[in-house]
């Protein structure tokens, strides 16, 4: 969804005592700090997983050796200190888990758990095996039929061994991002059973490579970071006035000379795979189409004086239509992931006091194509659906953001594309975000109040922090500050989830490094209030600390 134009009309993420065998909830820090390191692609801030290969002799004992001065009985552990927090804990007697000069991660490795498995040891510094686990191992399997959903797993550690199991492989590698956090900030698994799963199912970033160009190793870089706060979607936004930014063999014609090449894109979408996160691509239209109308000016769309409106196609011309839907068949298969983004945000055409005497060539084409009646705004909005049933021919679930959904016309905007809600603070009437629940509709929140990051902070907008979020923002706050009254309406069923948006309206105002830094914590915060539906377990500052100890 676009910006120079959005900013422009605009005023504007990152214990206690427990009760024998009760369910547990983090409810505070205080934890040992272990020796930062570096592990490969991870994070320079990140501190080490304690492993059986340090060169202390504490760190060298075999997990499955007990302690010869063991206690008859052990006091039961707090759940573990993670980002987000675990849902649900019960706690046992028990020595815990932590990786001995001996464990293994145990899996099928000819399975699909084979990743997950080579993964997560080479996290731990560990080796894989197949086969049947031993004590000291860790062990991970699909369990089909277990509760939690596709995403949810159950984390058991008992008599010196761990296992994540859950329904499908996603779980389960969210079990191990659990295992992975608790031994950075306790030093090992706490005896016990974690039952845990998302509250909301889409949890993500937003980010605008149209108007700045990111390297695909910094894009690689926060899918890493994404993954181990659970965070399993990434938007790209690749097109719009000032850039198109993957290569094109269609329309080579409209690419920046900054661009991504289809073989840093596929790269980046295997990484995304294998970290169990969703690339959903964005095409705007028909509006922020800038780069593509430089190439192709008869597409421009113009008033009846002839004044050009910025980005914005002409859609009573067959050829506008035909470059997009051109554009969507070449890079549909380069993106295997459920959802095409269609944008429709911001067509300028419907922003002026009266459309149909400002554009009377799309009076004339809403009328041949809808009737007598129809009007500008009808014919954007078959324009939308058109697009969805491209989309759906594709073999994907369209999405949209919210100013691209108009009520009281001919034409009524198809009920199944999901409505992506940024804003209700444009120089024009934005529909309530009520409204669309009320019909019906799935919604997922991009609140600009509390989601956008907009380089250089135009017209109003400032960068958010995740202290606001993790105070005060909910799934169910999706415009301003006031989360919607009626809690029937913002369910998981209703509000999807959420993500976090970096618009790069002024693209020389934040490097790549600055970005960076600048989204850490928020994408920390979110992650914490779409996975717990509760209030956050910890203080703000003590959930700073968690980051920093976490390396997140």
């Amino acid at each position: 969804m676009g910006l120079p134009v959005r900013a422009a009309k605009a005023a504007f993420l990152r214990g206690g005592a427990a009760g024998a065998a009760a369910t547990l909830v983090l409810i505070g820090l205080g934890c040992q700090q272990t020796q930062p390191a570096n592990h490969g692609s991870a994070s320079p801030r990140a501190p080490s997983v304690p492993t059986g290969h340090a060169s202390s002799p504490s760190a060298a004992t075999h997990a499955s050796t007990a302690p010869t001065s063991a206690p008859a009985t052990w006091p039961h552990a707090a759940a573990p200190r993670t980002i987000p927090s675990v849902r649900a804990f019960t706690a046992q007697s028990g020595p815990g888990w932590k990786p001995g000069k001996n464990s293994r991660v145990v899996a099928d490795l000819k399975g699909p758990l084979a990743d997950e498995a080579r993964m997560t040891a080479a996290e731990l510094g560990l080796r894989t095996a197949s086969g049947t686990p031993r004590r000291g191992d860790l062990s991970l399997a699909v369990a089909p039929g277990q509760s939690g959903g596709a995403e949810g797993y159950t984390l058991t550690v008992r008599k010196g061994s761990a296992r994540v199991t859950g329904p499908a492989t996603a779980g389960v590698f969210y079990g191990t991002r659990t295992v992975k956090q608790a031994l950075r900030s306790g030093g090992k698994l706490p005896e016990g059973v974690i039952h845990d799963s998302p509250a909301r199912s889409q949890r993500g970033l937003n980010l605008d490579i149209a108007r700045k160009f990111y390297t695909a190793g910094w894009i690689e870089a926060r899918l890493r970071e994404m993954a181990d706060l659970k965070l399993n979607q990434l938007g790209l936004h690749f097109s719009d006035d000032q850039g198109f930014r993957i290569q094109s063999d269609t329309h080579p014609e409209i690419v920046s000379a900054q661009h991504l090449t289809k073989a840093q894109v596929r790269r980046i979408v295997a990484l995304a795979q294998e970290l169990h996160i969703t690339v959903v691509p964005e095409i705007d239209s028909p509006g922020h189409l800038g780069a593509v109308i430089r190439q192709h000016p008869d597409l421009q769309l113009r008033n009846v004086g002839g004044t050009s409106f910025q980005g914005d196609v002409d859609i009573s011309k067959p050829g506008s239509a035909r470059i997009v839907d051109q554009l969507m068949r070449e890079y549909a298969p380069l993106f295997p992931g459920r959802y095409w983004h269609l944008g429709a945000d911001e067509y300028l055409a419907l922003t002026v006091k009266d459309p149909e005497a400002s554009f009377p060539q799309l009076v004339a084409a809403a009328h041949r194509k809808y009737g007598s009646q129809a009007t500008v705004q009808d014919l954007a909005t078959g324009w939308l659906n058109d697009r969805a049933a491209v989309a759906r021919s594709l073999g994907k679930e369209p999405k949209a953001w919210n100013d691209g959904f108009f009520n009281g016309g001919v034409i009524t905007p198809d009920k199944n594309i999901q409505v992506e809600y940024w804003t209700g603070r444009t120089k024009w009437p934005a529909r309530p975000p009520v409204e669309y629940l009320r019909e019906g509709r799935k919604v997922v929140n991009l609140n600009s109040e509390y989601l956008y990051y907009v380089l250089g902070q135009p017209n109003g907008f400032t960068y958010p922090t995740g202290k606001r979020i993790y105070d005060e923002w909910t799934p169910g706050t999706l415009r301003g500050t006031q989360p919607i009254s009626d809690k029937k309406l913002t369910g998981p069923s209703r509000v999807l989830g959420a993500r976090f948006a970096v618009w790069s309206d002024q693209p020389q105002a934040r490097t790549e490094q600055q970005v960076a830094k600048g989204i850490r914590l928020p994408l920390a915060a979110l992650s914490q209030r779409l996975w717990d539906p509760g209030n956050p377990p910890l203080t703000w500052s003590a959930f700073t600390r968690l980051a920093d100890r976490l390396g997140l």
